[in-house]
């Protein structure tokens, strides 16, 4: 059969997408309830539909064909005819040009114009008549690709969890201002993958950088008329096809590329993850892919009404779940990103609307169980941001075993406890030790948590000490929008300010949560600029704003520098000793027979904390006895772990407060390896610190001592 002196043969329904064998392309598009399907080859230049092929082919509801003159590189896109019926879930209208869902590569950018919706804008009955616009001139197409790729010895690195640091960054944001990295290469794959780039995650220290999406998106029509942008990515359209605008040299195998050359470093890959929504919005939304493909199938409808949409997102509508075919989308997308793309795990966005199988969230759910049992997504890192907007949608410690969680009760706690909020000891606790609150009555370790004080939502760390409400003007929704409770504190003045004692405590802050952060058990997650002291002038909802206000300022000041330095520091000591990255909970007894506990509490006297203490609103200090003898670890050989002796002073009190140190074991002999009190976060003065003894607690900070194994008995106890 022939369409245009092109040669068409039927195909195979599997796999999915557009797939060159060497020889031909074949094309496969599900969909259940279209009455036919046709294929549109397009020039080079995108602008004029040069073969047209109806897919008349269909098996189990794939239509399919096969291209023998087809090559990487054709520009393709779909025609779904159906009924264009929305009272009834149906928005077939083959005027519209159709996405692949399983395309691995985007041509060009949406060009917004009324063409691109179903149905008729300003019409009295909305969107329940068809809009007759042909929608191809200003879509972007689907390209075919060759996969091939020499990967050469790169293998997944599988950081073990306890030993892991996140660095979540944009790869615009990061690479931008860098003044090292070429400039064409700025803001690209190409870019992240330099050495500058390299180098500088590697003296950080970190072990994984969080990508913030990369798979194809749309900017938002309403956001592009008002000179903004959808920066942050979070309004993906194609699963499989990384986003171009974030690529220098327009091909697929740039993140290829900028995978291995991470990896070589020893730095993980994990992408942040849409899977909740798409770009197509509620049911005025444009018709750009799943819509006009199959609504019906792709969308949760309204039960009652399949004109609208069930949005547990925020975003205007929800990938179904329930359907077959949206669970293989999903899970054929992971294993291309793990099997094609290297990546070494994801970070899945309000993962809550993934788990929902009617309207309850089932966190027994067939999106787990089959990741669960699949040999190869079960084997990656696995990050759920455990929330959605609907009801019962925040499910913090409800996970299954086998994955972790942005804990968003750890920000909090901290948060509020650095602000100098009363009565949150007890809850600061559980969170400095891994949460077990939370995770280990479902059999998961303290890495199920991962930590953060903050992340690409909100306030930066910065930000965070200098601001107590959000300044989102620039956002023009008249500071509407962003999260209005930020458990912030602007240390006394908003905003910028040349008081030097309000700039002194405010550094003082950041190293105060950098630090409990890094000695928390759990997975640090930092936000890449917070080393920096990245400011967006208190817009805690930058997501339209891709400019200076975003980017990371590379052209560091003394105090950037500083901090800098003070976090390579806690990295490195982080690595250093394995009684901050334990594997398992602490049980506040003698488990090894070692005669201490592994973790005793410590009020100001230097005695254990009573029920009564623990329970005092005003309380704001308090100290952790760790027992590097006592970890219930052990390495890769089976030999047992041991570590030093810390204990950790925290003071959220603004004022200083003398801590007595434990009286046991006797003359033992403290060093100090951090105190925030000072702006380099060490001490100067070369003192010990023995058993019985008072430490200069100061007001507002940290102070991490280690336990020196020979005493020195010839000097008194004492300061």
């Amino acid at each position: 059969m022939k369409h245009n002196n092109t040669a068409v043969w039927p195909g195979k329904p599997y796999p999915l997408g557009a797939t060159w064998d060497g020889e031909g392309v074949n094309f496969a598009l599900f969909s259940e309830h279209a009455e036919s399907v046709e294929l549109c080859l397009f020039d080079p230049k995108a602008r004029r539909v040069i073969t047209s092929i109806d897919m008349r082919w269909r098996t189990d509801q794939v239509w399919h064909c096969y291209l023998p003159e087809a090559r990487p590189g054709a520009l393709y896109g779909y025609r779904v005819h159906g009924p264009y019926d929305p009272e009834h879930g149906h928005r077939f209208n083959p005027k519209k040009l159709l996405l692949d869902p399983y395309a691995k590569h985007i041509t060009g950018h949406l060009r917004w114009n009324d063409a691109m919706f179903g149905y008729r804008i300003g019409h009295s009955k909305a969107d329940l008549i068809a809009d007759k616009r042909d929608s191809a001139p200003g879509m972007p197409k689907c390209t075919v690709i060759d996969q091939a790729f020499t990967w050469g010895d790169d293998e997944p690195l599988r950081t073990p969890w306890h030993d892991t640091v996140i660095y979540e960054l944009h790869v615009k944001g990061f690479t931008q201002q860098h003044p090292e990295i070429p400039r064409p290469l700025r803001g690209t794959y190409a870019g992240l993958a330099s050495a500058p780039a390299i180098e500088y995650l590697r003296n950080l220290g970190v072990t994984a950088v969080e990508l913030m999406p990369i798979h194809a998106f749309v900017d938002d029509r309403h956001l592009l008329e008002k000179g903004l942008r959808n920066y942050w990515g979070y309004n993906s359209i194609a699963f499989f096809a990384p986003e171009m605008r974030y690529s220098a040299s327009g091909n697929v195998k740039e993140f290829k590329t900028m995978v291995k050359r991470l990896h070589s470093a020893g730095i993980e890959v994990i992408l942040d993850v849409v899977y909740n929504h798409t770009a197509e919005g509620n049911h005025l939304g444009p018709t750009l892919c799943f819509r006009g493909i199959d609504n019906a199938a792709y969308y949760r409808l309204d039960t009652t009404d399949p004109r609208y949409y069930r949005d547990y997102t925020g975003c205007g509508n929800t990938l179904n779940m329930r359907h077959p075919r949206v669970l293989q989308l999903i899970m054929d997308s992971l294993r291309y990103w793990v099997l094609e793309m290297h990546v070494d795990g994801f970070r899945f966005d309000l993962a809550s609307a993934l788990a929902r199988e009617l309207h309850a969230v089932d966190r027994l759910g067939a999106f787990f169980d089959i990741i669960h049992q699949d040999p190869v997504l079960s084997q990656v890192k696995l990050i759920a941001e455990p929330w959605d907007l609907g009801e019962g949608g925040y499910q913090v410690g409800n996970f299954p075993i086998g994955w972790t969680e942005w804990n968003g009760r750890y920000r909090d706690s901290v948060r509020a406890y650095w602000k100098g909020d009363g009565g949150l000891i007890g809850e600061l606790a559980y969170r400095l030790t891994g949460s077990s609150d939370l995770y280990e009555h479902g059999g998961r370790r303290p890495y199920a948590s991962i930590n953060f004080v903050t992340c690409h939502d909100g306030f930066t760390l910065h930000d965070l000490v200098s601001y107590s409400d959000k300044h989102n003007e620039a956002n023009g929704e008249d500071n509407r929008d962003g999260e209005s409770h930020n458990i912030s504190w602007n240390c006394g003045v908003e905003g910028p300010t040349p008081n030097l004692h309000i700039r002194q405590l405010r550094e003082q802050q950041k190293r105060n949560f950098l630090t409990t952060l890094l000695l928390s058990q759990g997975v640090p997650m930092l936000l890449a600029g917070d080393e920096m002291g990245h400011t967006q002038n208190g817009n805690n909802n930058a997501y339209c704003h891709d400019s200076e206000l975003t980017w990371i300022n590379w052209n560091l000041h003394k105090e950037a520098r500083e901090l800098q330095q003070f976090l390579i520091m806690l990295i490195a000591l982080r690595k250093q000793h394995p009684v901050f990255r334990r594997r398992h909970f602490f049980q506040g007894s003698d488990i090894m027979g070692a005669g201490a506990k592994d973790i005793s509490w410590l009020a100001p006297s230097g005695r254990e904390m009573t029920e009564r203490e623990w329970q005092q609103s005003f309380a704001r200090c308090l100290g952790l006895f760790l027992a590097g003898n006592v970890l219930e670890e052990y390495d890769e050989q089976g030999r047992r772990v041991e570590d030093d002796t810390m204990i950790m002073l925290l003071n959220a009190h603004h004022e200083s407060i003398d801590f007595h140190l434990p009286a046991q074991p006797q003359h033992a002999r403290w060093q100090v390896l951090v105190d925030t009190s000072f702006s380099d976060g060490k001490r100067h003065d070369g003192r010990f610190f023995y058993s019985n003894g008072k430490y200069p607690l100061q007001a507002r900070s940290v102070v991490l001592l280690v336990r020196l194994i020979s005493p020195a008995p010839h000097q008194a106890p004492g300061a």
